[in-house]
């Protein structure tokens, strides 16, 4: 599979002027001019696509007699593999940003960046609009000596903050669609100890089952459940290990460190008791005092 490590040899193989910067580019698509198919390839940087009036053949939901195009905003990161099959009738504009950029102003990024090309922000008119309005302003400052570089990286801050407020409008409107995929997350996450495992749960694993981004999933389980997708799991490890400390007596800590798929017993006793402010015996013997003081009551 091709990579392209920077923005020239990317923008010849499209279709697209050479960029003006080796850490920014900005432009718009000529869709008679740019390639329109291609084999899927990856890029070693960061890229922020706006498509108006899109079709896309590749599209799970294509179909050939009812073509719907669609507004939408897509990205494609490092190490993500994209290939297309369009129609010459869509509008485009584009941003690419390098990573020692995205490194070097980390605090102006949010995850949106790492989302997939399935995990498209779909845009209403309004917001199109806000959002050319930004990018016709990024263009105005986009130059070759950097002399506006710094108002041209504030836009591509103001530009990223109208994306978090457009994804979440986009999951608040349709809860059913993304309750879903938090029901399906909690479901995969109660079946995952039902099977041998030799590792701790992980979001990349459920993103994976679930066939979204890890922060894609981690921000939808975010907004639905008040709590990360990290904090969310460690919540339920901290349950299991407690289940096992109250019901397997026989059971030691590395067993039981083992079992819930920690590599070393003793990381295990500090993740426990990070989260309850004890240590797994002290656990143990107190559920068992208290178990006892029961039953002494019920005698009585």
């Amino acid at each position: 599979m091709k990579t392209f490590k920077d923005f020239k040899s990317f923008n010849e193989y499209v279709g697209l002027p050479k960029p003006l910067d080796s850490d920014i580019d900005i432009g718009y698509y000529d869709a008679q001019k740019i390639r329109l198919q291609s084999e899927p390839v990856m890029v070693d940087f960061y890229r922020i696509s706006i498509k108006s009036n899109f079709i896309d053949k590749t599209a799970p939901n294509y179909n050939p007699d009812n073509p719907k195009p669609i507004t939408a905003l897509f990205f494609n990161s490092p190490e993500r593999a994209n290939g297309w099959n369009v129609e010459p009738t869509f509008n485009v504009m584009y941003l690419k940003l390098s990573k020692k950029l995205i490194e070097e102003n980390r605090f102006l990024f949010k995850n949106y960046l790492d989302y997939g090309e399935n995990e498209a922000l779909y845009l209403t008119e309004k917001e199109e609009q806000e959002i050319r309005t930004i990018f016709d302003l990024m263009l105005k400052y986009y130059d070759s000596e950097k002399t506006h570089f710094g108002i041209l990286l504030s836009y591509v801050n103001v530009l990223i903050s109208l994306v978090e407020a457009f994804y979440n409008r986009q999951f608040s409107t349709n809860p059913k669609q993304y309750n879903r995929i938090v029901t399906d997350f909690q479901q995969h996450l109660k079946d995952y100890y039902n099977q041998p495992v030799n590792q701790l749960p992980t979001v990349q694993y459920f993103a994976d089952k679930s066939g979204l981004t890890p922060n894609y999933l981690g921000d939808i389980v975010k907004l639905f459940t008040q709590k990360s997708a990290i904090e969310t799991i460690h919540d339920f490890v901290i349950l299991k290990a407690k289940t096992l400390l109250e019901e397997n007596n026989t059971m030691n800590n590395a067993e039981i460190a083992y079992e819930l798929g920690f590599e070393y017993p003793n990381y295990f006793a500090k993740f426990f008791k990070k989260h309850l402010n004890l240590t797994p015996k002290e656990y143990r013997n107190k559920f068992q005092s208290s178990q006892t003081n029961v039953e002494n009551e019920k005698a009585l």
